[in-house]
């Protein structure tokens, strides 16, 4: 690494990003479901869907390095770091603090709306992307240009709230062939999508996705699994 590529990675380890919290759980969603993970949650976030369980990480948070929060990550003996929000990519930082965390070796996912541009994320990088359906109340700000940048290890999840928003999730992913792309998640909103009638419904349909629920709020009745 020659003298600038140096100050560059110094540069960006002391950025500094908004964190509302940095825990250790297991992962209660996606597809390392169970598995034990750092969580790092950013703060802030421009959508406010009906159904948000993280609305303690719009605001507050405290400001920390990206090398603090490396620090941090590495107490706990995990290789999987998921890097939550809010909306991780509101923070410009966000990219940065991923690319020092793949170069660290964690084997790392991000998980975001699908609101914000995701071309500038590493490769390296499992993409976790929350299309809204229209229960959300922020469908409109789904940026579909984003699913030209998703790859077969990432993930597209929609989150299912009534039949309405089964029947625009299965029409959403025919119109962009998604399993084509990458992985497909179907979750219910917990407490209005009964989980035995939304897998039903993708039994009956025969859908290329797969089916999850909230392990974390099956265990610990929260939202972030502690």
């Amino acid at each position: 690494m020659g003298e600038a590529e140096s100050s560059d990675a110094s540069d960006q380890a002391d950025h500094q990003l908004r964190i509302t919290e940095i825990f250790y759980s297991l992962q209660g969603e996606a597809n390392t479901v169970g598995l034990p993970t750092v969580f790092i949650r950013l703060t802030g976030c421009p959508l406010r869907c009906s159904y948000c369980d993280t609305a303690y990480a719009f605001q507050g948070g405290d400001k920390i390095s990206i090398s603090q929060i490396l620090l941090n990550t590495a107490q706990y003996n995990t290789p999987y770091v998921t890097v939550t929000g809010g909306e991780p990519l509101a923070q410009p930082g966000c990219i940065g603090l991923l690319k020092q965390l793949v170069e660290a070796g964690y084997q790392v996912s991000l998980e975001t709306s699908g609101a914000m541009d995701v071309s500038g994320v590493d490769a390296r990088v499992v993409k976790v992307m929350d299309l809204k359906a229209p229960a959300s109340g922020e469908e409109i700000k789904n940026n579909y240009a984003n699913i030209d940048f998703l790859s077969h290890q990432d993930q597209v999840k929609f989150v299912i709230a009534d039949e309405n928003d089964y029947q625009w999730s299965r029409q959403v992913l025919q119109q962009y062939q998604l399993a084509d792309k990458c992985q497909i998640l179907f979750s219910p909103v917990m407490n209005e999508m009964p989980a035995v009638k939304l897998a039903e419904m993708i039994l009956a349909d025969q859908l290329p996705v797969r089916f999850q629920i909230q392990l974390h709020k099956y265990l610990w009745n929260d939202a972030q699994g502690k």
